[in-house]
């Protein structure tokens, strides 16, 4: 128990910190439930006035004029609090799903790609919806307590005996609800995380769908997808059955003991120890006390399952975020530096850097000491695992180096902000995703503002201005549409990278899904931004290779060589190796010669 209230506390305190913008708007809550209480507590007496009112002869005007305004006021009471209290849910609901996506896009990418995507998705729908009635469970709570404190009260004042009997059924029933209700919060919690697991199975499935349909997978992953489906019915069936337990305890218990006060109440009633006037005001304190018991039912039952959320949630916090701005206080050009810059200085440069992925990993580069020219194009090489992903990770700042430093311009990466650096540099992904949206939105995905004269003229530089003016929807096209190819995307993505000629164009061999005349007209584009800035690629094919001014070949995270084609074929073996594995020699006797 000691373990599980205090993983509760951090928990209920996450759930609060959502509420504590909203404290105003809360405490009107608050005071609006305890008039609407008020004019609900006042009823019964009033009416123990309008039949004592009855007994005398004097007229019932005033009685029921009093009882009728406590009826209205106590409705459009309650009718203001819900609306509040409804747009405050929606509102705290609103403020967790920002706070999560905020975190996400400002996440390191290696510690958001440790999580499923699916289950990120999920804590910002399912779990941030558990929120909706808990934030009102609090105020809830509050209101439902002094309601039931105020109710036994005035029960007190009409008969002490009467209400002895109903503080024995309702601690009977209290006892009941104390030992369930903490099982509903251990049944959400199991169902949330179950769902979140649900998102990531079913997510990656439908990603991979042409793989999965082309190795005849669907029955196999169908049944792990409805397997997960299956876990979440589970836990919700359960949380489910304790809640109907912890309403029927709630609902029987408190009749059970309307009918004993009843029969206790007609006996002392027969004998002139209670009047029937406060008799009928103590069974509507009665039947009026099943109201806050079953507001506490549903308020606790609420509040345990947003402080399951809220638990999930508080998760997400530990992802870590790239730090908003550089410790520099001098201003970092976001462009190319002036003609008159040392043409000699590289513009990016490694020193003795080596990284892992993890505190336990072993190192994914190791050492690593290079310059990239301000102008050229530089090919890296290497097997499969050798580092090459990871320069570029490191150059793009989604991995820091665990030693050694990374330098722009001559300056430490320390010194600049991640948005200085990426607004230096321009990526293109092997996997070229698409960004949601048209073809004119991804194309100027990282400059909104660019102009209509440089989208078109950057698709002609892909040759893709007359495949795009063919579409019927032209650059308003969604990129959802099967009338745009593989290849088509890939040049899409090439486009976004080469809008307003960047310094360093990055590549991750964005030429592999083109046929060979738009690949060889694609590389006369590189090769023509190679001349007026940087180019570096991780290099797989031919031509990437041969029109490289420079190749770096790695091996297991160093470097092992630099060099031309030429030089290199005929000095190192692991690049000859290379050559002849994927075939990207211009002329296999050329590569039979340097191997023998």
């Amino acid at each position: 128990m000691p373990a599980s209230g205090s993983a509760l506390l951090p928990r209920l305190r996450t759930l609060l910190s959502f509420l504590a913008p909203h404290r105003r708007t809360l405490l009107l809550g608050l005071v609006l439930g305890l008039v609407a209480n008020a004019a609900g507590l006042a009823t019964p007496m009033v009416t123990k006035w309008v039949l004592d009112t009855l007994g005398t002869g004097e007229p019932m005007t005033r009685p029921i004029g009093v009882l009728l305004a406590l009826v209205l006021v106590g409705a459009l009471i309650t009718l203001w609090q819900w609306r509040l209290l409804g747009t405050l849910a929606e509102q705290v609901v609103l403020d967790a799903r920002t706070a999560m996506v905020v975190r996400y896009l400002r996440a390191r990418v290696g510690d958001l790609h440790r999580r499923p995507s699916g289950e990120l998705v999920t804590r910002v729908t399912s779990d941030a919806a558990l929120l909706h009635e808990a934030s009102g469970s609090i105020i809830g709570l509050v209101n439902s307590t002094i309601a039931l404190l105020g109710t036994l009260v005035l029960m007190g004042v009409l008969d002490l005996f009467l209400l002895g009997c109903t503080i024995v059924a309702v601690l009977v029933v209290a006892a009941v609800m104390g030992v369930l209700l903490p099982r509903i919060a251990k049944a959400t919690t199991a169902a949330q995380e179950s769902v979140g697991r649900l998102g990531g199975t079913l997510e990656g499935t439908l990603r991979a769908i042409r793989t999965v349909k082309a190795s005849r997978a669907e029955g196999r992953l169908g049944e792990r997808v409805i397997a997960d489906a299956r876990d979440t019915a589970a836990h919700s069936v359960r949380a489910a059955r304790i809640s109907a337990s912890v309403w029927t305890v709630a609902w029987t218990g408190i009749q059970l003991a309307v009918i004993a006060i009843l029969g206790i109440g007609a006996w002392r009633a027969q004998r002139d120890l209670l009047e029937i006037s406060s008799l009928i005001a103590f069974l509507l304190y009665a039947f009026q006390l099943m109201g806050p018991i079953s507001e506490l039912t549903q308020n606790v039952t609420a509040l345990q399952a947003g402080i399951a959320a809220a638990g999930r949630i508080r998760e997400v916090e530990a992802i870590g975020v790239e730090s908003p701005a550089a410790p520099a206080a001098v201003p970092l050009p976001a462009h190319r530096p002036a003609p008159d810059t040392d043409a000699d200085q590289p513009v990016l440069a490694f020193r003795g850097v080596t990284a892992r992925y993890g505190p336990d990993a072993p190192p994914a580069v190791s050492g690593i000491d290079l310059e990239i020219p301000r102008r050229g194009h530089t090919a890296i090489v290497g097997p499969s695992g050798a580092g090459k992903t990871t320069l570029f990770s490191l150059l793009l700042r989604f991995l820091e180096p665990e030693h050694g430093e990374l330098l722009l311009d001559g300056r430490p990466y320390a010194a600049h902000s991640h948005d200085q650096v990426r607004a230096r540099l321009a990526y293109v992904e092997q996997e070229t995703p698409v960004v949601p949206g048209t073809i004119r939105d991804n194309v100027r995905f990282g400059h909104p503002d660019a102009t209509e004269a440089e989208i078109q003229e950057v698709l002609r530089a892909v040759q893709l201005d007359e495949k795009v003016d063919s579409l019927p929807e032209g650059l308003d096209t969604p990129l959802a549409s099967t009338e745009v190819s593989g290849g088509q995307r890939q040049r899409i993505a090439l486009a976004r990278a080469m809008l307003r000629t960047p310094d360093v164009l990055l590549l991750d061999e964005a030429t592999a899904q083109l046929d060979g005349l738009t690949e060889a007209a694609l590389h006369e584009c590189i090769r023509q931004r190679a001349a007026a800035g940087a180019v570096v690629t991780i290099a797989h094919r031919l031509s990437t290779v041969l029109d490289a001014d420079r190749i770096v070949v790695l091996e297991e995270g160093r470097i092992r060589a630099q060099g031309t084609h030429a030089e290199l074929l005929a000095s190192d073996e692991l690049y000859q190796r290379l050559v002849l594995a994927l075939r990207i020699a211009a002329d296999q006797d050329v590569v039979a010669a340097a191997v023998a």
